[in-house]
């Protein structure tokens, strides 16, 4: 792959743990984003770990060299667009992800994720490391 992703929580979590099979596909991606929404979800597992400063740290040094999107006017139309179709088709989602994929569509990129809910939204690019 060599096009520009925004990486899930569950991916994040795979690079953190070393997965050979993201660790991989990243060297091979030439633009990587990380959401606000997902950092919210990292730091939230960070602070109710058993190792709380530990991994806050450890986060704080990733958000120091990663290129983070926030949400803006724009993502907020992608997100009501999103989650009324998905409410049409009768799949709603976490509310995050539909936040996730908001900023993907957004900034037109691909989400990877192990989730395969995001797979119901439509124009979407996923795919799963």
């Amino acid at each position: 792959m060599n096009g520009s992703v925004l990486l899930d929580t569950n991916i994040v979590i795979g690079l953190f743990a070393s997965d050979q099979a993201v660790l991989s596909r990243l060297s091979q991606t030439n633009r990587i984003f990380i959401s606000s929404i997902v950092l919210g979800e990292l730091y939230f597992g960070a602070y109710k770990s058993a190792h709380s400063e530990q991994n806050v740290r450890r986060l704080e040094e990733f958000v120091a060299t990663s290129a983070v999107l926030v949400c803006d006017a724009v993502t907020a139309a992608h997100y009501g667009r999103i989650k009324r179709a998905l409410r049409e088709k009768g799949r709603p989602l976490p509310e995050n992800d539909i936040w996730i994929a908001a900023q993907a569509q957004q900034h037109g990129l691909t989400v990877i994720s192990r989730d395969q809910h995001f797979k119901e939204i439509e124009n979407l690019p996923v795919e799963a490391w």
